[in-house]
């Protein structure tokens, strides 16, 4: 399929609903906020002195984000395992995430932050993970899951942004009033409407961008705090389209991927980079994303870019969000996939319930 305009046609390669789960994102949003806000918190969680976020795939996708966009004053690592780092005690809060509530590794790791003693708060719509958190006693938000009727969590990012945002909020590690929370609902509403099916290719950034993605491998680039954008970027071109995807930072490239692109020969016929880009970096940024594109030319390899119009940098975050997201499933759609199923995941977890 090449008319990314033909909505009957999309709407019945999209047999799960992941388009509505892309125009539930703001309900996802200020229901998750809401919701989370509610979760009566111990004060003592307010004394931890750094973060641990654990979640796999989509279910993790919400920590990536938040760490890079809100300017967090305590340490925040990611855990994307069965483990928890070293450091974790006491004074350490750990937030698990799994959108199922079935995640193996999420529920290995609440185990473990429990042997820890550490701080622990939870986001998921129910499962074992909210049995156990219920059974210990401790703080969790459950989400109705309605406005993802795809039922995927990439597609749900909103309730895991929203959920640990309004957790973050309660203990004073992030300034959000809730007039900001709707200023930033408010702009993924907007900015929605740009990348919506409704609109015409011609206009459509993200429509344009699935155009010339077709065929190629997706070198996603971006820096500063639209790192964890790039990680969900890849992430939702790998299990939405289908497509092998990678993503890559600056200025850390600059030192070695440069070199990588020489071979092998025929490299440029199949990669693209796809830079996320926004007025908001700072000055040697820009000139890197420049430089870098000058370099992969003369290389013979093409690059794109989305040009990120926000003037704040977490509405440029959620617009960069909205954009992948869209970007995703436009790709999908030209690739002649249904977006929502995730066969080769689901026959990998089989396999492996096998050795349970």
């Amino acid at each position: 399929m090449s008319n990314l305009d033909d909505s009957k046609k999309i709407k019945e390669l999209d047999k799960e609903n992941a388009l509505g789960s892309l125009r539930g994102m703001v309900d996802q949003l200020k229901t998750s906020w809401q919701g989370s806000k509610l979760v009566k918190i111990p004060p003592e969680y307010k004394e931890v002195q750094n973060i641990v976020v654990t979640g796999m795939g989509g279910s993790g996708l919400g920590g990536h984000f938040l760490r890079s966009v809100f300017d967090i004053p305590l340490p925040l690592q990611i855990v994307n395992d069965y483990r928890l780092p070293s450091f974790v005690g006491e004074k350490t809060l750990v937030v698990v995430s799994s959108y199922s509530g079935g995640t193996e590794e999420t529920i290995a790791a609440l185990g473990a932050a429990l042997e820890k003693k550490a701080k622990i708060i939870g986001v998921t719509s129910g499962g074992k993970l909210a049995q156990d958190l219920k059974q210990a006693n401790l703080p969790f938000y459950q989400f109705d899951p309605k406005y993802n009727p795809c039922g995927q969590p990439r597609m749900g990012l909103g309730y895991s942004v929203g959920g640990i945002l309004g957790f973050l909020s309660q203990l004073g590690l992030v300034r959000l009033p809730d007039l900001e929370m709707e200023e930033i609902t408010n702009h993924v509403a907007s900015v929605g409407l740009a990348f919506d099916l409704d609109s015409d290719l011609e206009k459509n950034p993200a429509k344009a961008a699935a155009s010339k993605l077709v065929g190629k491998i997706p070198a996603i680039v971006a820096a500063e705090f639209l790192v964890g954008n790039a990680h969900i970027f890849a992430n939702q071109v790998n299990e939405s389209a289908k497509t092998f995807a990678a993503y890559f930072l600056l200025p850390e490239i600059n030192h070695h991927l440069l070199e990588g692109i020489r071979f092998p020969e025929g490299l440029g016929e199949k990669t693209k980079f796809v830079f996320l880009e926004s007025g908001l970096y700072s000055k040697k940024i820009k000139t890197r994303v420049k430089i870098t594109k000058e370099v992969l030319a003369r290389a013979g390899i093409e690059s794109i870019a989305y040009n990120i119009k926000a003037n704040e940098k977490t509405l440029a975050g959620f617009e960069a969000l909205l954009f992948s997201s869209w970007t995703s499933f436009y790709l999908a759609v030209l690739n002649e996939i249904d977006p929502t199923p995730i066969p080769n995941v689901d026959f990998f977890k089989e396999q492996l319930a096998k050795f349970a």
